[in-house]
C-alpha cells in the first residue's frame, strides 16, 4: 500500500452515527416485552392453572398416572398428600403436585 493511500484512508472522514430518538428504543423494548409475554409467560401460567385444577379435583378411585410415570389407583386422599395403590398390598404415599394424568376408568385393567 503506499503511503499517499494510507494518508487518504487516514485523512477521510468518519461517519457519526446519527443520535437516534428514545422513543425508538422504549418502543423495541415494550414489543419485546410483549412477545416474551404472549410466546412465554402467558401459557407457562396457563399450564400452571390447569395443573393446579388438576391436582384439585383428584378423588378417591381415579386412575392416575404420576410425574415418575408409576401408574395406579387412588386409595386415599389428604389435603398435600395421595395415596396410591400400585399392586395388590402396595400402597405409595406422594405429593398432589406430582400427579402428570388422570387416566380414564379402566384404564389400568387393560395394561
Amino acid at each position: 500500500m503506499s503511503l499517499d493511500l494510507l494518508h487518504a484512508v487516514l485523512a477521510a472522514p468518519v461517519p457519526v452515527a446519527q443520535e437516534q430518538n428514545p422513543l425508538y428504543t422504549l418502543l423495541m423494548f415494550a414489543g419485546l416485552f410483549a412477545f416474551m409475554y404472549f410466546l412465554i409467560i402467558r401459557p407457562q401460567k396457563k399450564r400452571a392453572k390447569e395443573h393446579k385444577e388438576l391436582a384439585a379435583s383428584l378423588t378417591k378411585g381415579d386412575e392416575i398416572v404420576m410425574n415418575s410415570g408409576l401408574l395406579g389407583k387412588i386409595s386415599s386422599l389428604d389435603e398435600e398428600y395421595i395415596t396410591i395403590q400400585a399392586a395388590n398390598n402396595v400402597e405409595l404415599k406422594f405429593q398432589r403436585a406430582s400427579v402428570h394424568a388422570v387416566l380414564p376408568k379402566g384404564t389400568i385393567k387393560k395394561i
